[in-house]
């Protein structure tokens, strides 16, 4: 990643945080994106602090043009942008189907796939105008093979992320640009955490179907992500790639 330009979004805390700090480190520089400005301007400092290079843009990937500043941002101060992990993304345990207010399945189909779909809109045409091509990684779940456990508009939402993948990798794979889908398992985030505290009952249903019997840590998500930005995944693209602990290969 030496040299390279990043944007990650969801980087103020967990998967997107610990993404951010490892790209840093690998060379790249990294335009950090997510709500939280405050949180995420602390990821970026720190990863300035080790010598890193970084800039924080708050936003919301909901909003195109926010999407379109931070991948301004990396063209401005970075000078292109040939990375991307798209990673912000909203679910929620809980009800079932017929049980829930329209407003859930809104919020969870706008951050996951519309959130998606604004990235790849802002990111490709910069990658296009480079011919340098790109490596786009893009964050689904298992929810994206099959019924989790979740809420069904975020397991509906999870699968349309892999379709966009398989998509934008069809379409741009003629000009170098590589797209993949992480089928992430169950990962120990702050949004999970409070979930899990004091219910030992629901981290036991969800790591009780992997083979590893445990929750991912996010800096072992983020490494997957790096590699397949990497040219070590050179010949890797529309994939779905399970970070999961086995959780699919049973």
């Amino acid at each position: 990643m030496q040299n390279k330009v990043a944007v990650i979004t969801g980087a103020s805390a967990g998967i997107g945080a610990a993404a951010a700090r490892l790209f840093a480190a690998e060379g790249a520089a990294v335009v950090l994106m997510a709500r939280r400005k405050d949180l995420l301007e602390t990821v970026a400092a720190g990863i300035r602090a080790a010598r890193g290079r970084a800039v924080s843009v708050p936003g919301d990937v909901r909003s195109p043009e926010d999407v379109v500043r931070a991948v301004g941002r990396a063209v401005e101060e970075f000078g292109g942008l040939d990375l991307a992990f798209n990673n912000a993304g909203w679910g929620s345990l809980g009800s079932p189907l017929h049980q829930l207010d329209e407003s859930v399945y809104d919020l969870v189909m706008d951050v996951n796939v519309r959130g998606v779909w604004n990235c790849l809109r802002a990111q490709i045409p910069v990658m296009l105008r480079q011919g340098r091509g790109g490596a786009i990684v893009n964050t689904s779940s298992v929810a994206g093979h099959c019924a989790t456990g979740a809420v069904a508009p975020y397991i509906a939402a999870k699968h349309a992320v892999l379709g966009l993948t398989r998509a934008a990798a069809a379409e741009y794979g003629g000009a170098g640009i590589r797209v993949n889908a992480l089928m992430a398992g169950s990962t120990r985030t702050d949004l999970l955490t409070p979930h899990l505290a004091g219910n030992p009952e629901l981290e036991q249903a969800m790591t009780g179907r992997a083979i590893q019997q445990r929750l991912a840590d996010p800096a072992e998500v983020a490494r997957a992500a790096a590699w397949l930005c990497s040219d070590q995944a050179s010949f890797i693209t529309g994939g779905a790639i399970p970070v999961d602990g086995g959780w699919s290969a049973v």
